[in-house]
């Protein structure tokens, strides 16, 4: 993705609150930010993609650097972990601009295990307990996906971990663009009302084995399909999926330049 990445104009950390939490389905939670700096992102579409800080304490926002920086980074290290914030990377799922009380930003969280038994991740178990009122802060990293303005035909695959960035890629798209998106969820019940252009279609796939490694199934799909050879592809979610599907895009004939593809976890299976 790096290959690909547009950075924003300007990016600067900026103090958002929990505007609204809602289960939307079985494995994911969506939290809309808004209030505070709100009104300073720049909204860019497609995968736009964000570091998430949440705190752990009082004093947890208030030594975070302004921008990520190698040595920035260091200095966010060596904060103590009581009062370290976590840090994610998440994905715009959607941007109002004009909500209720002014801009807003939908993140969704993919729920594996529970907060309760501590199986969740500390990102997750947030999402699952947040309340309305309580604050993060988000840095803006731009997008990784931006087809060239030619571009009519597309093909995406992702896992649920991608599902956000591809909803956000197929909203952007313009109205004319044709191909695939092949989505992969843990639950037939995990679908999404997503906005995609009238010539795009999507195919959710559901995972059969809930013990399975995410991503198998999305590769199992998108490699019986005929290797794109016009307009460009994108792949993301766990690191195996858009390693492999790659290496089969580009052993087919589409050319490297064509292909956007990024590890978004890895799994210790």
């Amino acid at each position: 993705m790096s290959a690909t990445r547009v950075k924003p104009e300007s990016s600067e950390l900026l103090t958002l609150a929990v505007v609204r939490r809602e289960r939307i389905s079985p494995h994911f939670t969506r939290v809309t930010l808004g209030g505070g700096d709100a009104e300073r992102f720049r909204h860019m579409g497609f995968d736009q993609w964000f570091r998430l800080f949440i705190p752990v304490g009082e004093d947890s926002l208030s030594r975070l650097p302004a921008k990520l920086n190698l040595v920035a980074y260091a200095r966010y290290l060596a904060i103590a972990k009581t009062s370290r914030p976590v840090l994610r990377n998440y994905t715009v799922r959607a941007y109002r601009a004009d909500g209720p009380g002014g801009p807003e930003l939908d993140v969704d969280f993919v729920l594996h295990g529970s907060a309760a038994d501590g199986t969740a991740g500390p990102a997750a178990s947030w999402a699952q307990d947040c309340g309305v009122g309580d604050t993060v802060a988000i840095l803006d990293e731009g997008i990784g996906f931006h087809p060239p303005g030619e571009t009519r035909q597309v093909l995406l695959v992702a896992d649920e971990s991608a599902l956000p960035a591809a909803a956000g890629i197929l909203a952007s798209l313009p109205p004319g663009t044709t191909g695939r998106a092949v989505i992969e969820i843990p639950s037939g019940e995990d679908r999404q009302d997503i906005l995609t252009p009238s010539g795009v279609e999507v195919d959710w796939v559901v995972r059969e084995d809930a013990h399975a490694v995410p991503g198998r199934a999305a590769l199992a799909a998108a490699t019986a399909l005929p290797v794109p050879r016009d307009g460009c592809a994108w792949v993301a979610g766990e690191s195996a999926l858009p390693v492999a599907l790659r290496g089969y895009w580009v052993a087919g004939g589409m050319p490297k330049a064509d292909i956007m593809f990024c590890g978004y976890w890895k799994s210790s299976h």
